[in-house]
Protein backbone atom coordinates (compact mmCIF):
# COMPACT_ATOMS: atom_id res chain seq x y z
CA UNK A 1 0.00 0.00 0.00
CA UNK A 2 1.30 3.56 -1.07
CA UNK A 3 2.16 5.80 1.80
CA UNK A 4 -0.52 8.65 1.76
CA UNK A 5 0.49 12.43 2.90
CA UNK A 6 -0.83 16.14 2.16
CA UNK A 7 1.07 19.35 2.89
CA UNK A 8 0.50 21.69 5.78
CA UNK A 9 -1.45 24.82 5.05
CA UNK A 10 1.79 27.31 4.45
CA UNK A 11 0.18 29.81 2.48
CA UNK A 12 -1.28 33.77 3.53
CA UNK A 13 -4.79 32.82 3.33
CA UNK A 14 -3.76 30.49 6.60
CA UNK A 15 -3.23 31.28 9.97
CA UNK A 16 0.55 30.05 10.50
CA UNK A 17 -0.42 29.00 14.10
CA UNK A 18 -3.70 27.40 14.65
CA UNK A 19 -4.52 26.43 11.08
CA UNK A 20 -1.47 24.25 10.86
CA UNK A 21 -2.35 22.92 14.75
CA UNK A 22 -5.58 21.56 13.47
CA UNK A 23 -4.32 20.44 9.92
CA UNK A 24 -1.81 18.48 11.91
CA UNK A 25 -3.85 16.83 14.31
CA UNK A 26 -6.66 16.50 11.77
CA UNK A 27 -4.56 14.39 9.15
CA UNK A 28 -2.80 12.24 12.00
CA UNK A 29 -6.47 11.41 12.85
CA UNK A 30 -7.61 10.41 9.33
CA UNK A 31 -4.80 8.05 8.95
CA UNK A 32 -2.49 10.36 6.46
CA UNK A 33 0.92 8.49 6.65
CA UNK A 34 2.94 11.95 6.39
CA UNK A 35 2.67 16.11 6.31
CA UNK A 36 5.16 18.00 4.25
CA UNK A 37 6.06 21.49 3.64
CA UNK A 38 8.15 23.49 1.30
CA UNK A 39 10.50 26.75 0.90
CA UNK A 40 9.42 29.92 -0.69
CA UNK A 41 11.18 32.93 0.31
CA UNK A 42 9.94 35.88 -1.50
CA UNK A 43 8.57 36.48 -4.84
CA UNK A 44 10.31 39.03 -7.13
CA UNK A 45 7.98 41.83 -8.51
CA UNK A 46 9.96 41.68 -11.79
CA UNK A 47 9.30 38.88 -13.11
CA UNK A 48 11.31 38.95 -16.53
CA UNK A 49 13.88 37.06 -17.98
CA UNK A 50 15.82 34.35 -15.35
CA UNK A 51 13.42 35.70 -12.96
CA UNK A 52 10.01 34.22 -13.85
CA UNK A 53 8.83 30.96 -12.27
CA UNK A 54 11.51 28.39 -12.45
CA UNK A 55 14.09 31.24 -14.22
CA UNK A 56 11.68 30.85 -17.31
CA UNK A 57 11.71 33.98 -19.04
CA UNK A 58 8.53 35.89 -18.11
CA UNK A 59 6.43 32.92 -16.43
CA UNK A 60 4.55 34.58 -13.56
CA UNK A 61 4.88 33.23 -10.14
CA UNK A 62 1.46 32.03 -8.65
CA UNK A 63 0.34 34.65 -6.20
CA UNK A 64 -0.28 32.12 -4.13
CA UNK A 65 3.58 32.02 -3.60
CA UNK A 66 3.43 35.48 -1.69
CA UNK A 67 4.00 35.47 1.93
CA UNK A 68 4.39 31.58 2.19
CA UNK A 69 5.27 30.32 6.33
CA UNK A 70 8.18 29.21 6.88
CA UNK A 71 9.19 25.60 6.39
CA UNK A 72 10.70 24.17 9.38
CA UNK A 73 9.11 26.34 11.78
CA UNK A 74 5.63 25.14 10.28
CA UNK A 75 6.87 21.48 10.49
CA UNK A 76 8.53 22.15 14.28
CA UNK A 77 4.43 23.11 14.85
CA UNK A 78 3.25 19.99 13.34
CA UNK A 79 5.28 18.00 15.33
CA UNK A 80 4.84 19.36 18.52
CA UNK A 81 0.95 18.09 18.42
CA UNK A 82 1.41 14.93 16.49
CA UNK A 83 2.81 11.64 17.69
CA UNK A 84 2.79 9.46 14.74
CA UNK A 85 2.44 10.87 11.33
CA UNK A 86 6.19 11.51 9.57
CA UNK A 87 6.99 14.83 8.47
CA UNK A 88 8.80 15.59 5.07
CA UNK A 89 10.40 18.69 3.68
CA UNK A 90 9.53 18.98 -0.13
CA UNK A 91 11.61 20.36 -0.42
CA UNK A 92 14.53 22.76 1.03
CA UNK A 93 16.37 24.85 -0.97
CA UNK A 94 20.04 23.66 0.44
CA UNK A 95 22.07 26.49 -0.94
CA UNK A 96 19.60 28.83 0.63
CA UNK A 97 21.26 27.55 4.38
CA UNK A 98 24.26 27.65 6.12
CA UNK A 99 24.80 23.25 6.41
CA UNK A 100 26.04 22.97 9.94
CA UNK A 101 23.28 25.19 11.01
CA UNK A 102 20.35 23.41 8.94
CA UNK A 103 22.00 19.83 9.56
CA UNK A 104 21.44 21.07 13.41
CA UNK A 105 17.90 22.38 13.00
CA UNK A 106 17.24 19.12 11.28
CA UNK A 107 18.83 17.08 13.73
CA UNK A 108 16.71 18.37 16.30
CA UNK A 109 13.33 18.18 14.86
CA UNK A 110 14.20 14.19 14.30
CA UNK A 111 14.99 14.25 17.46
CA UNK A 112 11.92 16.43 19.33
CA UNK A 113 9.58 14.58 17.02
CA UNK A 114 11.05 11.02 18.03
CA UNK A 115 12.48 10.11 14.59
CA UNK A 116 9.77 10.90 12.74
CA UNK A 117 12.03 13.18 9.82
CA UNK A 118 12.23 13.06 6.23
CA UNK A 119 14.66 15.08 4.64
CA UNK A 120 13.22 16.24 0.99
CA UNK A 121 16.44 18.71 -0.20
CA UNK A 122 16.93 20.45 -4.08
CA UNK A 123 19.24 22.54 -5.41
CA UNK A 124 16.70 25.76 -5.97
CA UNK A 125 16.32 27.84 -9.46
CA UNK A 126 15.64 31.30 -7.96
CA UNK A 127 18.53 34.16 -8.67
CA UNK A 128 16.71 36.45 -6.35
CA UNK A 129 16.37 33.84 -3.61
CA UNK A 130 20.06 33.49 -4.01
CA UNK A 131 20.90 36.88 -3.76
CA UNK A 132 18.55 37.39 -0.93
CA UNK A 133 20.04 34.24 1.19
CA UNK A 134 22.38 32.15 0.17
CA UNK A 135 25.84 31.91 1.09
CA UNK A 136 26.93 31.18 -2.12
CA UNK A 137 26.40 31.63 -5.64
CA UNK A 138 23.14 30.70 -7.99
CA UNK A 139 26.31 28.66 -10.23
CA UNK A 140 27.58 26.66 -6.62
CA UNK A 141 23.99 25.23 -6.05
CA UNK A 142 25.19 21.41 -6.75
CA UNK A 143 28.39 21.84 -5.39
CA UNK A 144 26.83 23.17 -2.07
CA UNK A 145 24.33 20.44 -2.26
CA UNK A 146 27.18 17.65 -2.08
CA UNK A 147 28.71 19.87 0.54
CA UNK A 148 25.75 19.76 2.87
CA UNK A 149 25.29 15.78 2.00
CA UNK A 150 29.05 15.55 3.61
CA UNK A 151 28.86 17.91 6.56
CA UNK A 152 25.26 16.38 7.76
CA UNK A 153 26.72 12.77 7.47
CA UNK A 154 29.03 14.15 9.66
CA UNK A 155 26.83 15.98 12.10
CA UNK A 156 24.78 13.62 12.50
CA UNK A 157 26.89 10.98 13.37
CA UNK A 158 29.06 10.08 16.46
CA UNK A 159 31.21 12.51 17.86
CA UNK A 160 33.74 13.72 17.54
CA UNK A 161 32.56 15.39 14.13
CA UNK A 162 35.14 16.33 11.96
CA UNK A 163 34.84 17.76 8.23
CA UNK A 164 36.28 19.74 5.56
CA UNK A 165 34.68 21.22 2.76
CA UNK A 166 35.46 24.70 0.38
CA UNK A 167 34.22 26.63 3.04
CA UNK A 168 33.95 24.84 6.28
CA UNK A 169 35.77 22.77 8.52
CA UNK A 170 35.55 21.34 11.70
CA UNK A 171 38.71 19.48 13.13
CA UNK A 172 37.15 17.97 16.00
CA UNK A 173 34.14 19.05 17.89
CA UNK A 174 30.80 17.68 19.10
CA UNK A 175 28.26 18.98 17.69
CA UNK A 176 24.65 17.51 19.01
CA UNK A 177 21.61 16.47 19.69
CA UNK A 178 21.57 13.38 17.50
CA UNK A 179 18.76 12.52 15.43
CA UNK A 180 16.27 10.01 16.94
CA UNK A 181 17.34 7.65 13.55
CA UNK A 182 18.97 8.12 10.44
CA UNK A 183 17.57 10.54 8.62
CA UNK A 184 16.07 9.35 5.01
CA UNK A 185 17.50 12.05 2.94
CA UNK A 186 15.13 12.30 -0.64
CA UNK A 187 16.75 14.23 -3.64
CA UNK A 188 15.17 16.58 -5.74
CA UNK A 189 16.03 15.35 -9.75
CA UNK A 190 14.24 16.33 -12.85
CA UNK A 191 13.31 12.94 -15.01
CA UNK A 192 15.85 14.21 -17.94
CA UNK A 193 18.44 16.19 -15.20
CA UNK A 194 21.25 12.81 -15.42
CA UNK A 195 23.70 14.35 -13.22
CA UNK A 196 21.07 14.93 -10.25
CA UNK A 197 19.82 11.56 -11.22
CA UNK A 198 23.27 10.19 -10.53
CA UNK A 199 23.36 12.19 -7.42
CA UNK A 200 19.75 10.43 -6.16
CA UNK A 201 21.68 7.14 -7.47
CA UNK A 202 24.76 7.31 -5.39
CA UNK A 203 23.94 9.51 -1.97
CA UNK A 204 20.06 9.87 -1.74
CA UNK A 205 17.43 7.16 -0.16
CA UNK A 206 15.23 8.35 -2.46
CA UNK A 207 13.75 10.49 -4.90
CA UNK A 208 11.53 13.03 -4.57
CA UNK A 209 9.65 14.55 -7.97
CA UNK A 210 7.46 16.72 -8.75
CA UNK A 211 5.32 17.64 -11.98
CA UNK A 212 5.86 14.54 -13.84
CA UNK A 213 3.28 12.29 -15.18
CA UNK A 214 3.35 8.42 -15.15
CA UNK A 215 5.29 7.21 -17.58
CA UNK A 216 8.07 9.85 -16.29
CA UNK A 217 7.96 8.40 -12.97
CA UNK A 218 8.74 4.82 -14.66
CA UNK A 219 10.55 5.41 -17.03
CA UNK A 220 13.10 7.50 -14.37
CA UNK A 221 12.92 4.67 -11.60
CA UNK A 222 13.90 2.60 -14.70
CA UNK A 223 16.99 4.75 -15.16
CA UNK A 224 17.76 4.60 -11.49
CA UNK A 225 17.75 1.05 -10.63
CA UNK A 226 20.92 1.42 -13.66
CA UNK A 227 22.74 4.04 -12.17
CA UNK A 228 22.18 2.77 -8.42
CA UNK A 229 23.95 -0.49 -10.01
CA UNK A 230 26.33 1.80 -11.51
CA UNK A 231 27.40 3.03 -8.09
CA UNK A 232 27.12 -0.13 -6.17
CA UNK A 233 24.56 0.37 -4.54
CA UNK A 234 21.11 -1.72 -4.17
CA UNK A 235 18.44 -0.19 -6.34
CA UNK A 236 15.91 -1.46 -4.14
CA UNK A 237 17.26 0.75 -1.20
CA UNK A 238 16.15 3.84 -3.20
CA UNK A 239 12.75 4.78 -2.75
CA UNK A 240 10.16 7.03 -5.04
CA UNK A 241 8.25 10.20 -3.65
CA UNK A 242 6.01 11.80 -5.68
CA UNK A 243 4.70 15.48 -5.22
CA UNK A 244 1.03 15.54 -7.58
CA UNK A 245 0.04 19.78 -7.71
CA UNK A 246 -3.21 20.22 -6.20
CA UNK A 247 -4.04 23.59 -7.26
CA UNK A 248 -7.96 23.46 -7.49
CA UNK A 249 -10.70 21.24 -6.60
CA UNK A 250 -13.11 21.74 -9.66
CA UNK A 251 -16.50 20.13 -10.52
CA UNK A 252 -16.78 17.44 -12.87
CA UNK A 253 -16.79 19.26 -16.83
CA UNK A 254 -16.53 17.79 -20.38
CA UNK A 255 -14.42 19.87 -20.72
CA UNK A 256 -10.58 19.09 -21.04
CA UNK A 257 -9.09 18.78 -17.64
CA UNK A 258 -6.92 21.41 -16.66
CA UNK A 259 -3.59 20.74 -15.05
CA UNK A 260 -3.22 20.50 -11.23
CA UNK A 261 -7.07 20.83 -11.09
CA UNK A 262 -9.73 18.01 -10.68
CA UNK A 263 -12.12 16.42 -8.40
CA UNK A 264 -11.08 14.83 -5.26
CA UNK A 265 -12.19 11.21 -6.96
CA UNK A 266 -9.96 12.23 -9.54
CA UNK A 267 -6.99 12.98 -7.65
CA UNK A 268 -7.85 9.62 -5.79
CA UNK A 269 -7.42 8.35 -9.85
CA UNK A 270 -3.57 10.21 -10.00
CA UNK A 271 -2.68 8.37 -6.74
CA UNK A 272 -3.52 5.26 -7.82
CA UNK A 273 -1.69 5.84 -11.31
CA UNK A 274 1.52 7.37 -9.30
CA UNK A 275 1.29 3.96 -7.08
CA UNK A 276 0.96 1.56 -10.22
CA UNK A 277 3.74 3.62 -11.82
CA UNK A 278 6.33 2.73 -9.13
CA UNK A 279 6.06 5.73 -6.34
CA UNK A 280 5.61 4.15 -2.83
CA UNK A 281 5.07 7.62 -1.39
CA UNK A 282 2.69 9.86 -2.76
CA UNK A 283 1.32 13.26 -0.96
CA UNK A 284 -0.93 16.05 -2.34
CA UNK A 285 -0.47 19.91 -2.01
CA UNK A 286 -4.35 20.37 -1.46
CA UNK A 287 -3.78 23.62 0.78
CA UNK A 288 -3.64 25.40 -2.47
CA UNK A 289 -6.87 24.09 -3.61
CA UNK A 290 -8.97 25.61 -0.36
CA UNK A 291 -10.18 28.40 1.25
CA UNK A 292 -9.86 27.79 4.73
CA UNK A 293 -8.83 24.81 7.24
CA UNK A 294 -11.88 23.44 7.66
CA UNK A 295 -12.08 22.64 3.71
CA UNK A 296 -8.76 21.50 3.53
CA UNK A 297 -9.68 18.79 6.41
CA UNK A 298 -13.06 17.95 4.74
CA UNK A 299 -11.27 17.53 1.37
CA UNK A 300 -8.49 15.63 3.00
CA UNK A 301 -10.55 13.25 4.70
CA UNK A 302 -13.21 12.66 1.60
CA UNK A 303 -9.44 11.76 -0.24
CA UNK A 304 -8.10 9.47 2.12
CA UNK A 305 -10.95 7.71 2.42
CA UNK A 306 -11.46 7.55 -1.42
CA UNK A 307 -7.54 6.40 -1.89
CA UNK A 308 -7.54 3.74 0.86
CA UNK A 309 -11.31 2.45 -0.88
CA UNK A 310 -9.67 1.79 -4.10
CA UNK A 311 -7.36 -0.48 -2.50
CA UNK A 312 -4.30 1.68 -3.46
Amino acid sequence: MVKLGVSLPQFSHFDPGADVVAAARAMEEIGYDSLWVFERVLVPEDQSGPHGLYSVPGLPWPDIYRGVADALVTLATAAAVTERIELGTGVLVVPLHLPTRLARELATLDAASGGRLIAGLGTGWSPDEFAATAPVPLTERGRALDDFLDIAAAVWGPNPVSFSTRHYEVAAADIGPKPARPIPVLLGAGPGSEKALRRVARRADGWVASGVTPEQVTATRARLRELAEEAGRDPGAIGCTVQIAAMALTEPSAQPRQPFTGTVAQFAEDVAAMAEAGADHVYLTLPAAVRDVKELIDRAAELHEQVRAAGV
